[in-house]
């Protein structure tokens, strides 16, 4: 019996347990895990308690904890809700919805710049109608017959007078 309490008591010093010193005792770890060796209550108790390992390997395992009920602003903007398991099984739907994202503000830029080339070539073609239109009433008021006799009245080296009989009009037989 005494050879599996010293092979415990080297055991135990080899893997601190989380409680070995607490504030009510004065003796080190091992000191007590020797006392407890002696009395049979006290090592039930302290097989009962878990080790350093033990508690590392649970504060440090992969699965994850329900959240708690309550949710703020700090958890959110901590980034301790992206720890959730229902938030890591959306990772590919957040992902679509950034996507969706990207596009949507892309189209929405391209429409923008081809609406501004739009208004642009509205304003180029109402400046060209309005040229058009000021050239089309100039050459008609320059080509009426009385401003063409004009300019050959003034024009003395011209040999065109203007007619002073009507035109005849010929008629043809189509036999």
């Amino acid at each position: 019996m005494r050879k599996e309490t010293d092979e415990q008591y080297i055991q135990e010093e080899t893997t601190p347990t989380v409680d070995s010193y607490t504030d009510d005792e004065e003796t080190p770890a091992g000191d007590s895990a020797a006392e407890a060796s002696d009395s049979g209550t006290d090592e039930e108790e302290h097989i009962a308690r878990p080790t350093l390992k033990e508690v590392i390997a649970e504060n440090a395992r992969e699965d994850e904890r329900p959240m708690s009920s309550s949710l703020t602003l700090r958890k959110i903007l901590g980034g301790d809700i992206l720890n959730a398991d229902a938030i890591r099984r959306q990772v590919w739907l957040f992902l679509l919805i950034a996507l969706f994202g990207v596009f949507y503000i892309s189209n929405r830029y391209s429409c923008q710049k081809k609406q501004l080339e739009i208004d642009q070539l509205t304003k180029k073609l109402k400046t060209a109608k309005y040229k058009t239109l000021s050239l089309s009433s100039i050459l008609t008021e320059r080509c009426r017959e009385s401003q063409v006799s004009e300019l050959l009245r003034a024009n003395k080296d011209s040999v065109i007078h203007p007619a002073d009989q009507p035109p005849y009009i010929i008629i043809v037989n189509e036999n």
